[in-house]
């Protein structure tokens, strides 16, 4: 303001003065270094319920997942959207289905989830989030259990939620960012996915402790082909590999039973109506108590290894990160010479 006082009276008249250099927007984006950031406009509530719809599909089945009406769902995803300036979801019928946006920002939106959730327990003692894990069934069901439980021992407050399924299901999974981490059988291939190789495992040939063929004497592949089969359901790293093992030498042989449970298989092959193509790991407790025997054949040693998978877009939190240090820790164990005993 400039005042200029007059003889009969005070006049006061408004005057702005403007230099290019004193006006900054702080909200501009790209703005001078060292001034303010940009103002956010997204929020960790819009996020949350994207990625729940991603992986539900329906703004309804998203809602249950997370505790909030469907109507804020729907609002939340609508203000994302009008945020962004795109769509993020193809309408089709009832489902809304990820399209290449979405796509791209899924990944992105998991990990700052991820990260958040592990901030609010930083200074709790606590891991950053429950885990949220997928194993094959071998994996899950025979040696995931022993693994766990002592990672519960060191960690009590770190929860970890287990899904069992067979490979492609895993992998399909942590492909959606279902779960953090995966563990799988075989050479199962996804391109967004990080695979990492973990524990060794053989594949044989087992039997009824009465079976004919368990007398001791070594079978032949003509004995082998005239055998009903019990093996594992298609999809499952154990199925891939025992037909990769036993279709490659000895041409065909005869599928009587395909059962996507490891305990009733191997109970199916108790009985002697079969013979079955396992996993060393899912049969190494029949084989020690005797409900199974393991068939001497010609067959060449078929091992394979099992593998760690997680998403090459997912940042996994400290939690996750020390759980898959943990299991790569296990088979370093398995690996130790044992040391020698003091006589």
């Amino acid at each position: 303001m400039l005042s200029i006082r007059g003889e009969k009276k005070n006049q006061t008249i408004p005057i702005k003065v403007k230099h290019k250099s004193d006006h900054v927007d702080l909200l501009a984006p790209g703005g001078p270094a060292g001034l303010l950031p940009a103002r956010l406009r997204l929020n960790l509530r819009q996020l949350e319920v994207f990625v729940a719809t991603a992986r539900a599909g329906s703004t309804r089945s998203a809602a249950e997942r997370i505790a909030r009406s469907q109507s804020a769902a729907s609002a939340a995803i609508a203000e994302l959207e009008a945020t962004l300036g795109i769509s993020l979801f193809d309408r089709v019928r009832r489902r809304l289905l990820l399209n290449e946006n979405g796509r791209a920002l899924l990944p992105k939106a998991a990990s700052l989830l991820d990260q958040a959730a592990e901030l609010e327990h930083l200074f709790t003692g606590a891991h950053a989030a429950p885990l949220r894990v997928a194993a094959s069934l071998t994996i899950g069901e025979v040696l995931l259990p022993d693994i766990v439980a002592r990672w519960k021992r060191a960690h009590p407050n770190s929860p970890v939620h287990v899904v069992v399924a067979n490979s492609s299901e895993v992998v399909r999974s942590v492909a959606a960012f279902d779960v953090d981490i995966g563990f799988i059988e075989g050479p199962q291939a996804h391109p967004d996915l990080a695979v990492r190789p973990w524990l060794t495992d053989d594949m044989v040939v087992v039997a009824a402790p009465g079976h004919a063929l368990a007398a001791g004497r070594r079978a032949s592949f003509e004995q082998l082909r005239a055998e009903r089969w019990a093996v594992r359901e298609p999809g499952s790293g154990t199925r891939e590999a025992s037909d990769r093992w036993l279709l490659d030498h000895l041409g065909s042989i005869e599928i009587g039973f395909e059962i996507g449970s490891i305990e009733a298989l191997k109970r199916l092959v108790a009985t002697g109506v079969a013979i079955g193509c396992l996993s060393r790991h899912a049969v190494a407790t029949a084989l020690a108590d005797g409900s199974l025997v393991e068939l001497r054949t010609g067959l060449p040693p078929l091992r394979r290894r099992l593998a760690i998978v997680v998403h090459k877009d997912k940042q996994l939190g400290r939690g996750a990160e020390d759980f898959v240090q943990h299991c790569v820790s296990a088979e370093e164990r398995r690996l130790r010479p044992a040391r020698a005993r003091p006589r």
